[in-house]
């Protein structure tokens, strides 16, 4: 029964007392958070990294490739492809309509029509409170998250190790859009952000979504933002 922003008031604390310690410690490291709302962790994150005077916006990862596994694997089913070989970049946030499956970016190509996109869509961004509901809110998704961090990590540690052209999306500081936090595919690297590949060419389904997004984005940030502040 509990939303992301029920989470919020128990992860909030639990997030800005561990990169407080991460900012004193380990002020270089690679900080990937997937505590939920991560729409308000990672601002949280970078507030107290900012505090700190050790601010590096390129090593501020918010984990949201849960998104991307669900949307690769949920077109898979409907293609009848193997979701390994399905790539569908998520941009947004990481909440209810803050997810924004790029479906006219899949690779392979893939077709819809409208009203099947919508549901699939809907679908992608309700996932979690599907796996909830099945559970009969005796949990959430544990097995699938397990597997998205680590496939995140993973792809990090690779690009640290020298691997070229490992892109990820991730919830980061960002100029792509009016929000001051988006996630887009991210070329990654041994400083962490090398590029951020942006938004790229979208469709009007798609376009209308990030603008309805926006305030949603822009309010779970704020309140990521003021809590760092008042945080001692």
């Amino acid at each position: 029964g509990m939303t992301r922003d029920d989470l919020f008031n128990t992860n909030a604390s639990i997030v800005a007392t561990l990169t407080s310690a991460c900012a004193k410690h380990c002020p270089e490291a690679m900080i990937c958070i997937i505590s939920n709302p991560v729409n308000s962790t990672i601002p949280i994150t970078s507030e107290v990294f900012k505090k700190h005077g050790v601010y590096n916006p390129k090593k501020i990862f918010g984990v949201t490739t849960l998104d991307i596994v669900r949307a690769n694997t949920f077109v898979a089913e409907l293609k009848g492809l193997d979701p390994a070989r399905v790539t569908v970049p998520v941009i947004g946030g990481h909440a209810g309509k803050t997810i924004i499956p790029l479906i006219s970016q899949c690779t392979p190509k893939v077709d819809f029509p409208q009203d099947q996109l919508q549901k699939l869509t809907a679908r992608i961004q309700e996932a979690g409170t599907e796996v909830v509901q099945a559970k009969a809110g005796a949990g959430s998704a544990t097995l699938s998250m397990a597997y998205a961090g680590a496939r995140f990590v993973f792809s990090l540690v690779d690009a640290m190790n020298g691997k070229q052209g490992v892109v990820e999306c991730a919830f980061v500081q960002s100029q792509e859009t009016e929000s001051p936090y988006f996630s887009t595919p991210l070329l990654l690297g041994k400083n962490g952000i090398e590029k951020n590949l942006g938004i790229g060419k979208i469709t009007p389904f798609e376009e209308k979504m990030v603008a309805e997004a926006m305030s949603e984005l822009k309010a779970s940030i704020k309140k990521g933002e003021e809590f760092a502040k008042n945080f001692k």
